[in-house]
């Protein structure tokens, strides 16, 4: 049986600082503290949200030309992805986590979408992150605040 594993990358700012969304692996606060009572199938589909909401954004700003080289680069740099998540998901968390190693995206089997090539990667995924904290907190705000209403 293939057990899901969590999709922390170390950067939890629920706990830190009190988020209601996690800004390193973007599960919600109660997602991240009740993580290991979650029946797999709960889990898959808190990453399955996760993976859809990351896929959205990442794709638009980022050409996978070469999933092989990504996957060899996560090897390199020691770094856990999850082979079910999309590589768009591997990438945005390898890019938080391992950015100042990079000194080539096309070292990675990766380039910038047109519309992005002159902007600064570093500004990009602040960007990026504060794009996915947004829809994920909307996601919460949707779903799950109006439902406990």
């Amino acid at each position: 049986m293939n057990f899901v594993k969590t999709p922390c990358i170390g950067i939890c700012s629920t706990t830190s600082l009190g988020d209601k969304i996690c800004r390193g692996c973007k599960r919600f606060n109660y997602e991240v503290i009740n993580w290991n009572q979650y029946s797999e199938e709960e889990k898959r589909a808190v990453l399955r949200r996760i993976d859809q909401l990351t896929t959205q954004i990442m794709g638009a700003r980022f050409n996978i030309f070469s999933v092989e080289k990504l996957q060899q680069a996560l090897h390199d740099y020691r770094f856990f992805y999850d082979p079910d998540m999309s590589p768009h998901c591997w990438l945005h968390n390898l890019l938080q986590k391992r950015l100042h190693l990079i000194t080539s995206l096309g070292d990675i089997g990766v380039e910038l979408a047109p519309d992005f090539a002159s902007t600064n990667i570093r500004d990009l995924i602040l960007d990026i992150n504060e794009q996915l904290f947004n829809l994920s907190q909307a996601h919460f705000e949707r779903y799950i605040d109006n439902y406990n209403r």
